[in-house]
């Protein structure tokens, strides 16, 4: 079995592991033993509570305080949380109003995204030094795939990533949890074991074993309601997947009953695919019971459109092809497609194509999931241009960047369009 120090990046021989659990060579308690630490290359690292920590850095009064990110407002949602404040039980995407019940006394910061996203790119270059392979997820995780860079830097995968987690440490001021195994969904599961400030690691030998008492819950692509699912059939734990046909769960649950096989034995061929382009750019939501009211379904789209929106002008992207997504009852899912003259940014333009998409589709249907998404991405500068022929897009394009500067301002809930409302069906 092989150990490491994950403060001086030491291998320690586990014939020699020392009886008063401190590394030969610094003295640090930071010891880690696998038997498999040496031969497993796929890690996720994840910034502990990203948004939070880079604020505690840059104000010290804040660091041993509970502070929500989040902007102050009646129908803002938590964006981060603090470990102090989540000791309280505040969460992400939490209601603001909640989150001061369970915690009256942390301080609300509002959210910095330029700040957050220098800093990203400065954990960014870091990975860099490590890998080509780098699969970003977000501002605060990405996946590594260090095969064959043991030559390059002299030294294993796990002894790399020890030392990644030290830099971003010492010379960023956050810090990272990390999970190392031999795939992205074992390692993605692993950086959640050991937070903050973690590093776990899941290996072939035991993978199994490790899975079969988890929640169903745990196998990436199984929302709530397919849980509840799972459950009203008797599965609530992955290792009740594991004694079951491929063929079985195929015929139950379509392509997602071969995941549901694969995930549940620890197998995961999905590649770290570094820079990947953009090919789409979605929102969806899945329903607590199944809808088939037309006017409600539009009144859940409306929302995903904005999502989608908000993510294209962030991204400074603008797509032609517009996608309607819907998911039945008994998980068939239908998509139906329609593209623009023009490449567009705008939420009103999405929903305008995608309605008649819907009021067409949603005829004697129920539905558990709806989804809107775009691609086919054009050059931005000939987004959305004004109609000559009394088109009124300029107009819409004005409204909606006066609502994005509001928004930026004080929250995304503070201002609302009409149909944006809750419905009396909701």
């Amino acid at each position: 079995m092989a150990g490491l120090c994950r403060q001086c990046c030491t291998l320690v021989d586990m014939r020699e592991r020392p009886a008063d659990g401190r590394c030969p060579a610094c003295r640090s308690p930071r010891l880690l033993y696998h038997a498999e630490l040496a031969d497993l290359t796929i890690a996720h690292v994840d910034c502990d509570a990203f948004y939070a920590a880079v604020e505690k850095r840059d104000n010290p009064a804040l660091r041993a305080k509970p502070v929500i990110v989040a902007h102050d407002s009646a129908r803002s949602v938590v964006t981060t949380a603090c470990y102090i404040a989540r000791m309280s039980g505040v969460r992400s995407a939490m209601p603001l109003f909640k989150a001061k019940q369970l915690c009256p006394e942390a301080l609300i910061v509002p959210p910095d995204m330029a700040k957050y996203r220098t800093v990203s790119r400065a954990v960014r270059a870091l990975y860099d030094k490590l890998t080509p392979d780098v699969e970003p997820l977000s501002l605060d995780e990405a996946f590594l795939d260090l095969t064959g860079t043991e030559r390059l830097h002299h030294r294993s995968a796990a002894q790399s990533v020890a030392w990644l987690a030290r830099e971003v440490q010492e010379t960023i001021g956050v810090t990272v949890s990390i999970g190392l195994s031999y795939n992205k969904y074992l390692a993605k599961l692993a950086s959640d074991l050991d937070k903050p400030n973690g590093f776990a690691v899941i290996g072939r030998a035991e993978a199994r074993n490790f899975l079969s008492p988890r929640p169903v819950s745990d196998i990436w692509g199984v929302g709530k309601a397919l849980e509840r699912k799972l459950a009203s059939e008797g599965i609530s734990r992955i290792g009740q997947l594991q004694s079951r046909d491929k063929a079985e769960l195929i015929a139950r649950y379509g392509a997602m009953g071969s995941r549901l096989y694969h995930f549940a034995r620890g197998e995961d061929d999905r590649r770290v695919e570094a820079d990947r382009a953009i090919k789409s750019i979605s929102a969806e939501t899945t329903f607590e019971t199944d809808i088939g009211e037309t006017a409600v379904l539009l009144a859940r789209l409306w929302p995903l459109c904005e999502k989608v929106s908000k993510r294209l002008k962030q991204a400074d992207m603008a797509g032609k092809t517009i996608t309607l997504k819907l998911k039945t009852g008994d998980f068939r899912t239908l998509t139906r497609s329609h593209t623009l003259v023009q490449p567009t940014q705008l939420a009103e333009t999405l929903y305008k194509a995608v309605r008649p998409l819907l009021e067409k589709a949603a005829m004697d249907h129920q539905f558990r999931l709806i989804g809107v998404g775009i691609s086919s991405f054009g050059d931005v500068a000939d987004a959305d241009r004004p109609d000559l022929l009394g088109g009124d897009s300029g107009r819409v394009r004005e409204i909606e960047a006066a609502i994005d500067r509001v928004r930026e301002k004080f929250g995304d809930a503070v201002i609302n369009r009409g149909r944006g409302l809750p419905t009396t069906e909701d």
